[in-house]
């Protein structure tokens, strides 16, 4: 079996670590990666030990789960791969955006360091997937914004930065109401005791569920 194909595993828990915490911002615990992952707390315990016995991981007093150099690398290397299947998957197979994810996920494994660099080149080096996420290696990861457009005030307008990829109904939606990448947002009302945001997008108004608002960020 080609060496990238044989740790999907532990690559997956790895992406999702480096995932929660540098492009959300949150803090990596046990629980919660295992929910990303859909795994019990058995299997996410067992997963946990073999990526610490293989210095991929740190888990300090507080249980929180952080990526050692190593594996920070291979995490980026993979999320790397698989921004730029999407960016290939999209803008030059014409697949749906919302099916992006999901496909991209099963061709990141298979690309080698020999085709990534084609892969790049095909694309014109993009710096962003479709999704609005950076590429780690050729976009600035730096440059994402953390805010979510769940947290912004009333009359404030905003430009969506990236949207949560991992759940193809919720893209699905997004997609239908224009709520892509680049697109302008004017926050009309926010509910918090209703669980809603209300906003203008492409002259119509759209009401959110605070949930779905949380998954987008904006500039």
């Amino acid at each position: 079996m080609p060496k990238q194909v044989t740790n999907v595993a532990a690559d997956d828990a790895l992406t999702q670590i480096y995932r929660l915490a540098n492009d959300e911002g949150e803090e990596v615990i046990a629980a919660r990666l295992a929910e990303r992952l859909e795994l019990k707390p058995a299997s996410m315990a067992g997963m946990l030990a073999r990526l610490k016995r293989d210095k991929l991981v740190k888990v300090d007093p507080k249980k929180r789960v952080t990526l050692t150099s190593e594996g920070f690398r291979r995490a980026e290397n993979m999320v790397r791969r698989h921004r730029l299947a999407e960016c290939l998957l999209v803008n030059v197979l014409g697949l749906d955006w919302w099916q992006a994810y999901e496909e991209a996920h099963l061709m990141e494994h298979s690309i080698s360091d020999v085709t990534e660099p084609l892969i790049v080149e095909r694309l014109g080096n993009p710096t962003t997937s479709p999704f609005g996420a950076a590429i780690p290696g050729i976009g600035n990861a730096s440059s994402m914004s953390q805010k979510r457009l769940s947290d912004q005030k009333d009359g404030t307008v905003h430009t969506i930065d990236r949207v949560f990829e991992e759940d193809e109904e919720l893209l699905r939606f997004f997609e239908t109401e224009e709520l892509q990448p680049g697109a302008i947002v004017t926050i009309t009302d926010r509910a918090p005791y209703r669980g809603t945001i209300t906003i203008s997008v492409a002259n119509k108004e759209i009401v959110l569920g605070l949930e779905a608002g949380n998954r987008i960020w904006v500039q």
